[in-house]
């Protein structure tokens, strides 16, 4: 059974604007007591809408769209506390005020301390503070939910920080005959991180090694993921694992860790050996690093390779030779080289990232800028911010062009 009064605000205050006026679900089988909380609230135009619920199972059927729950705590399928936490638990966003009899003015005590906003006793409110206790119960809830929410988002953004350094360490290296410029930035998907990561080991005078690599996906197991691979190389780069064991015992990690068999990973290393000038390169299904060098600009001719997690293969070594002490060599994540060029469906890709340095304007950027540089002529091309993560690495040697 239910009752609605249209004098307890459906129609009492026709000045006030729609948006501000309350939606209170009364949970009282008694109809006297209802009676009366509908006339209150009717004799202060209180522009609150009152719906009366006599028993929880049907409270629990009238709760869409409700601000507020007016609860009587001695209801005939729930008696005191327990009535209140179920309340609690079905009421979502609206906010809880506990009506209470004289005699259980302690009990409503308890009641705010379970989850309330406020209790009434039954026969010491008049209309005002009604009307003023309801509305402020609810601004008191939005309240908390505000709160709520905004932890939520401290707690995301801490974790995403947290993440973001796993993702992309300091460089680990003291070699003063290289220099290593690295960038990230989010994609535009609530500014969470994907797995895109890179790491740099100097194992020796003479060797370093590098890597950037993709786990597929946006969120945070994507981005754990990616911080498992590259805490694993680094460790199996540092425990001085053969140079073509490593990404196939890297395969291993991410097929034992991953939580659906569907997610892979695309990675590309770099070991480059100083004294020799020379580098080693593997791809698993990563875009090829670019090379500048003596005025020119081209890929790496390194064969693509499978992308780790699909079908175990070990990754073919493309062995590289500088033919000068001035070159740079650029690594970076897809999310740089998928963004639209002009209109079409055409993408950026690596043809398009060589045009880019190609460009006069290019050669006029200092090398430590030139990730953001490049960045931000892809996304004028594309129109807006790319919607995947970018990471980057580039090493330079000497003039580095």
């Amino acid at each position: 059974m239910s009752w609605p009064y249209p004098r307890g605000g459906l129609g009492g205050n026709p000045n006030l604007p729609p948006g501000e006026r309350l939606r209170v679900l009364l949970v009282e089988d008694d109809e006297g007591d209802a009676f009366l909380v509908g006339e209150l609230l009717a004799e202060t135009n209180s522009g609150i809408d009152l719906l009366v619920a006599t028993s929880l199972s049907e409270a629990r059927r009238r709760m869409t769209g409700v601000d507020c729950v007016l609860l009587d705590l001695g209801l005939p399928d729930a008696q005191g506390l327990d009535g209140l936490r179920q309340v609690l638990e079905m009421s979502g966003s609206a906010a809880v005020c506990v009506l209470t009899g004289r005699s259980d003015e302690h009990l409503g005590i308890v009641a705010v301390a379970e989850g309330a906003q406020d209790y009434l006793v039954k026969g010491q409110v008049d209309g005002v503070l009604l009307t003023r206790a309801l509305r402020y119960a609810v601004e008191r809830k939005r309240a908390d939910e505000n709160a709520r929410r905004l932890r939520e988002v401290e707690l995301r953004q801490a974790e995403s920080a947290r993440l973001e350094r796993g993702l992309l360490p300091q460089p680990l290296m003291s070699t003063d005959k290289i220099a290593v410029h690295t960038f990230y930035r989010p994609g535009r998907h609530a500014a969470l991180i994907g797995g895109d990561f890179f790491d740099v080991v100097q194992t020796r005078p003479d060797q370093v090694d590098l890597i950037v690599g993709d786990v597929c996906g946006h969120g945070v197991d994507e981005a754990a993921l990616g911080v498992e691979l590259r805490v694993a190389w680094r460790a199996l780069v540092l425990a001085g694992v053969p140079d073509d064991e490593v990404l196939p015992a890297l395969e291993q990690v991410l097929m034992s860790e991953r939580r659906l068999q569907e997610i892979f990973a695309t990675v590309a290393t770099v070991r480059l050996d100083l004294d020799a000038n020379r580098a080693t390169v593997r791809l698993a299904g990563h875009p090829p690093p670019v090379l500048l060098a003596g005025g020119q600009v081209a890929p790496v001719p390194a064969p693509g390779g499978l992308l780790l997690g699909v079908r175990p293969r070990r990754p073919v070594a493309f062995d590289l030779q500088f033919d000068t002490e001035d070159w740079s060599l650029l690594m970076y994540t897809d999310g740089l080289i998928e963004g639209r060029v002009g209109e079409g469906d055409e993408r950026l890709d690596v043809p398009g990232l060589t045009r880019l340095l190609k460009e006069p304007d290019s050669r006029e950027v200092a090398l430590p800028d030139l990730p953001a540089w490049l960045v931000g002529r892809a996304e004028q091309l594309n129109g807006g911010p790319f919607a995947d993560d970018v990471a980057m690495l580039l090493v330079t040697r000497g003039g580095g062009r």
